[in-house]
């Protein structure tokens, strides 16, 4: 209830408008994540007739994917030793400011749309789902030389990018491929592309990630100049290795993914039977605990020590740094780890703000407060 009043008191005195806190947000993220482009270019640099496009100058490394080339105008797929010459048009994705750069290594803009010659070359998503491929780079699969395909997008969270050799494939990737019919059946073998395996839960590799939560809490961590160990416990354990894991992303055939479906599902009753087993645990004594002794005045200390901090916070936030309000909640709940009142956050706008931010500072503090806990209770009880 502290959280939510909290937030709630921020918007009635900056007078916020949630609809516009949520637009704001929305575009500075696509200012961050700048959308891909496509942009047709004439090859005018006599400089570099003959010059395959793996040496063409500034390339390598601005995140610009040529995939098409008409050349005597007969579309071909633009591999990296494919060679441009003077006339060519070729077909390049990447941001507006790399393309801008490239346009004027090369040429000028043309007026063709490679895409729209008459070629048997198609584009086509497909999905990583195998867990062989999981880990590897692009260069690693060797699609070039094994497919004569290119892969010109990444789809990652929603996030698309121009693709690179180096990037490295994760599990429900999505790639745009640039090739022949043949050529990219034959790699969307190998990658999998199987939508089926999204939806199922990863059931093994879940129940293996609880485990090795569990009993990575359990392992006493001894800390310089404290005199007895501490440990993660349920909450620190699970949370730490599933950070972890979710970074390898693979080891050997088990795959750390899990479907949003279940994501939410777990998530939400997760939330649904902590909520229970604290009221019937406390539930029957909370009025005698109230009324009795100094049930008051330890109320009274509680709302204290949680208004008072992010009160604190949340102006800082707002007047100082000018904090999206939609962040702020996020940062509030994610500062208390306070699902519920990430829910109620969520609920104030259609948008991701409060679950990013929460995300951001949530693991950090939720490790924090296992350890301090017990680092209050080592140095002032015992």
């Amino acid at each position: 209830f502290g959280i939510i009043l909290t937030m709630l008191f921020t918007k009635l005195v900056f007078k916020i408008n949630i609809n516009k806190e949520a637009d704001d947000h929305a575009s500075a993220q696509a200012e961050n994540t700048a959308p891909l482009a496509v942009l047709n270019i004439s090859v005018d640099n006599p400089n570099l007739n003959g010059i395959a496009i793996t040496n063409v100058p500034n390339l390598d490394g601005s995140g610009v994917v040529i995939s098409r080339i008409m050349h005597n105008d007969k579309v071909h797929v633009a591999l990296g030793e494919t060679k441009i010459y003077v006339g060519d048009v070729v077909y390049a994705v990447g941001s507006k400011e790399k393309l801008h750069d490239l346009q004027l290594t090369l040429g000028s803009k043309s007026d063709i749309d490679v895409r729209q010659v008459k070629s048997d070359i198609i584009s086509q998503r497909m999905i990583v789902t195998k867990p062989d491929v999981v880990g590897k780079t692009l260069e690693q699969l060797s699609i070039w030389e094994r497919y004569g395909i290119t892969i010109t997008r990444v789809s990652r969270a929603e996030i698309e990018f121009a693709a690179s050799p180096e990037i490295e494939l994760q599990f429900a990737d999505t790639l745009l491929a640039v090739g022949e019919k043949e050529d990219i059946q034959e790699f969307s073998q190998e990658i999998g592309n199987s939508s089926k395996h999204l939806d199922h839960p990863l059931v093994i590799p879940l129940f293996l990630g609880i485990a090795l939560g569990v009993f990575v809490g359990s392992v006493p961590i001894i800390l310089p100049g404290v005199p007895s160990p501490v440990k993660l416990g349920l909450a620190g354990g699970p949370l730490l290795v599933a950070i972890i894991l979710s970074r390898i992303g693979r080891v050997g055939k088990l795959i750390w993914y899990m479907p949003m479906s279940a994501n939410f599902m777990l998530r939400e009753l997760g939330i649904v039977l902590f909520l229970a087993c604290v009221g019937l645990k406390s539930g029957d004594k909370f009025v005698h605990t109230l009324v009795d002794g100094q049930g008051f005045y330890w109320m009274a200390c509680a709302t204290l020590i949680t208004l008072i901090p992010i009160m604190i916070a949340a102006l800082i936030a707002r007047i100082k740094f000018k904090m999206n309000y939609l962040t702020l909640c996020g940062i509030l709940a994610g500062s208390m780890t306070d699902p519920p009142a990430l829910a109620f956050a969520n609920s104030l706008a259609p948008s991701n703000a409060a679950a990013i931010s929460y995300a951001t500072v949530y693991p950090l503090v939720m490790l924090l407060r296992v350890l301090f806990a017990q680092l209050v209770v080592i140095y002032f009880v015992h």
